[in-house]
């Protein structure tokens, strides 16, 4: 009889909690067992680390084995478990000798030739597994990810040999080394955008005190076109606010790059979109509005969202946190975001338009705009109409001052307000704008 013991992580939301990966070896008829995964991911792991053990040169054991992954009441994903699983057997049938398993945790899908594959989730694991001092032996692909957390000790290992020469003391697994993120470049600038002056200094005052913004307005007067700049008017991500919007897009569903490490998400979900893909869940996945954590939140033609989806944006516009349930437990995923939406003022779109005629009956408008749930309309803090372009405008030179100069001003005015109140305007509660936001005798007048 031998036992191995080793440890690993699961999911939940964006914390990650421990998990022990007990295998147990004895005497008796060949049976390959696997507690506490799903009965559909137990077949795949089961075959994955058998021919993956077998085509590194090991032996797979014809003897009784049992995996407990522990603990069991908590649902798990199983391709993350192969390595920590293939390492026990081995282990623990004396192929491996090594004391060094709790001084590291293990996270990584197994192909059929041996070599890790990345399975997500690597920087909330990598956060965890530093609170308990241990290092971390992940894929290339999540390794690099998990640099990003400072002072982290992250070992790359390219295959199951790799690793078990590395336990043996043979070769050593070499440490990740965060690599240079060049600075990201602002492509679409606001001084690209023609008149549309009101617009664009609604666009200001929203960057400056994160402040949702709804623009109603014809098709083609620019809408989507505004909205995209905003990104490039506020100012790129704090170390911690990067840690924490990296952790969620970092997660399986999610499209975290490198590149991207320090800019704002800009999410950009299609009107038919549903409501777990938008809100979250579908087997404890981030939504829309998670991965725009810290970001941008971009709704085209509002009204042509579900009504029930709309009014799922409440909670998390009011709370920044949005409860995702799942049938055996429930995830809290963080969701503080800015939301801009546009839309049509009817549903031909022409009722505002200055020379086509609209051919929307009032009943339609009515039943139009009443789609967009009165709750949410009153989290908005800016309505602004924007119209069309006159012929001489769109003849003109665009003209207006660059996002990269109005950058470097809105975060003079977001680090005043930190400095004042310690938290945007958009987020003053009704007492703390009685204190901060008396007008003075000029603006009164």
């Amino acid at each position: 009889m031998a036992f191995a013991l080793l440890h690993s992580r699961v999911l939940t939301g964006v914390y990650a909690a421990a998990v022990k990966v007990e295998v147990h070896v004895s005497s008796g008829s060949p049976q390959f067992n696997i507690v506490g995964l799903r009965d559909t991911e137990v077949k795949e792991v089961r075959k994955r680390v058998r021919i993956a053990i077998l085509s590194s040169n090991f032996s797979f054991p014809d003897q009784r084995i049992t995996i407990n992954l522990a603990p069991a009441n908590m649902p798990k994903e199983g391709g993350r478990y192969d390595l920590p699983i293939a390492l026990g057997i081995l282990v623990a049938t004396g192929q491996v000798t090594t004391d060094l398993l709790n001084k590291y945790e293990f996270s990584g899908e197994l192909t059929l030739n041996g070599k890790l594959r990345s399975c997500g989730g690597a920087l909330p694991i990598t956060l965890a597994a530093m609170s308990e001092e241990r290092a971390l032996v992940m894929s290339p692909g999540d390794a690099a990810i998990g640099t990003l957390a400072n002072d982290a000790v992250v070992h790359t290992a390219f295959s199951l040999q790799a690793v078990c020469a590395h336990l043996s003391g043979h070769n050593q697994l070499p440490i990740a080394i965060p690599k240079p993120i060049p600075a990201p470049k602002n492509i679409d600038c606001l001084s690209d955008v023609k008149g549309q002056v009101k617009a664009k200094r609604a666009l200001e005052v929203a960057a400056a005190g994160g402040h949702s913004m709804l623009m109603m307005g014809p098709p083609g007067c620019g809408k989507s076109m505004l909205a995209s700049r905003l990104s490039g008017l506020m100012p790129l991500l704090t170390y911690q606010e990067a840690l924490h919007s990296a952790s969620v897009r970092s997660l399986p569903g999610g499209d975290f790059e490198l590149k991207k490490w320090r800019l704002r998400p800009f999410r950009k979900p299609h009107h038919s979109t549903s409501a777990a893909a938008l809100i979250g869940g579908g087997n404890l996945k981030p939504g829309e509005v998670s991965l725009a954590h810290h970001g941008i939140l971009f709704l085209d033609e509002l009204p042509e969202f579900d009504r029930q989806i709309l009014e799922g944006l409440h909670e998390p516009m009011e709370s920044g946190v949005i409860p995702v349930p799942h049938a055996s437990r429930k995830a809290n995923f963080p969701a503080r975001f800015q939301l801009i939406a546009a839309m049509n003022p009817c549903p031909c779109g022409y009722q505002t338009h200055p020379t086509k005629v609209c051919c929307c009956t009032p009943d339609q408008i009515s039943r139009y705009r009443s789609n967009i749930p009165h709750s949410l309309l009153d989290e908005i803090d800016i309505h602004i109409e924007v119209m069309p372009l006159s012929q001489d405008e769109i003849a003109g030179k665009a003209d207006g001052e660059s996002s990269a100069l109005l950058q470097e001003q809105i975060t003079m005015a977001r680090n005043f307000q930190i400095g004042r109140q310690e938290v945007l305007n958009s987020r003053l509660g009704a007492a703390d704008m009685d204190k901060y936001c008396l007008p003075d005798t000029e603006a009164q007048n």
